[in-house]
């Protein structure tokens, strides 16, 4: 345990309490599950200058005065980067699904909870998830670590230009904006025994930014680590544009499916960077799921640009993890 976290937890009276390291993920964040303290919590260990607590606990404050679902947090030193917050249980959306729980009541819920976030006005602050900042994230997973592990040489100017020029002229007619959580998905969510739309816990929501609020749903049922069945993906969709009558359907669709390729191109590549750079190929087993929801995406007419981009430049069927890179257990 970092210096600094022992002190934390005897202010907030948790001094006594037992800690249990829970599994992490690519960030650097760490949780650590309290047992024997006053209530249920975690000790969240977001060590700068890697990571920043601030944005979370404005996210958290928000989500809460709007009436939706997130860890209360009951003692913070952002100075050090630790939070101790509510703990809201072992049961996110993930472990529901994996442990054989029926989907379709799930991702409903998901979707409401969603649409609730969404109506809300967002808090002020926020960073901008704009085409351009887009642009930048997928350029610094999909140029700077696939294209030379997948294709043997950094892309030219040229090339870059040319990416950049047409994730933007993609995105350019999708505008809008609004909260966007940014990692919507299963693994970031509890299913709770609690009225609507506080029936669904809101986690990992530090990222948080202004943006379309397609790219939130997309996440939910387009996600990079499961499998969504057709049915299942098509009831949420639904659910989500029930709630948010304001929305144009055929807009919107359109919306969904070029963040969609946005956010597949980004990510699938992110697995290259995660592999080679950080020593953690087990990433590399979502890259066929990333790649063929990738496929479907770019079959939209809203994501021609994109489309012609990779028709140029990378063959079809490159578009995989690169083969210099083997998948390992975790």
């Amino acid at each position: 345990m970092r210096e600094g976290a022992e002190a934390l937890l005897r202010e907030a009276g948790f001094g006594a309490a037992r800690g249990e390291a829970l599994p992490s993920d690519a960030s650097f964040r760490r949780y650590v599950r309290l047992h024997g303290g006053p209530r249920p919590a975690l000790l969240m260990d977001a060590p700068p200058p890697q990571e920043d607590v601030r944005p979370f606990l404005h996210v958290a404050r928000h989500l809460s005065r709007i009436g939706l679902s997130a860890p209360e947090i009951i003692a913070a030193d952002t100075e050090r980067g630790f939070l101790v917050i509510e703990d809201l249980g072992a049961d996110t959306m993930a472990t529901c699904l994996d442990a054989g729980a029926d989907p379709l009541p799930l991702y409903r819920a998901a979707a409401e909870a969603l649409a609730a976030l969404h109506a809300a006005a967002p808090p002020e602050g926020l960073p901008d998830w704009g085409a351009d900042r887009m642009a930048e994230t997928a350029a610094a997973t999909f140029l700077d670590w696939w294209w030379p592990e997948a294709l043997g040489t950094p892309p030219d100017a040229p090339a870059r230009a040319a990416f950049r020029t047409a994730i933007l002229a993609m995105l350019a007619p999708f505008a809008a904006r609004g909260f966007v959580h940014r990692d919507f998905f299963p693994a970031n969510l509890m299913a709770l025994d609690r009225a609507k739309p506080r029936h669904v816990g809101i986690l990992d929501f530090q990222d948080a930014a202004y943006g379309h609020p397609a790219y939130d749903l997309v996440s939910l049922v387009e996600d990079a680590r499961r499998d969504v069945p057709a049915d299942v993906r098509a009831a949420t969709i639904a659910r989500y544009l029930a709630a948010r009558p304001d929305l144009d359907e055929q807009q919107f669709m359109a919306a969904m499916a070029v963040h969609a390729a946005q956010r597949h191109l980004r990510v699938a590549a992110l697995w290259t960077r995660l592999a080679r750079r950080d020593s953690k190929p087990h990433y590399l087993r979502h890259g066929p799921r990333c790649w063929a929801l990738l496929d479907r995406a770019l079959a939209h007419p809203a994501t021609l640009p994109l489309r012609d981009f990779l028709d140029a430049h990378v063959p079809h069927a490159l578009r995989a993890n690169p083969a210099s890179l083997q998948e390992q257990p975790a």
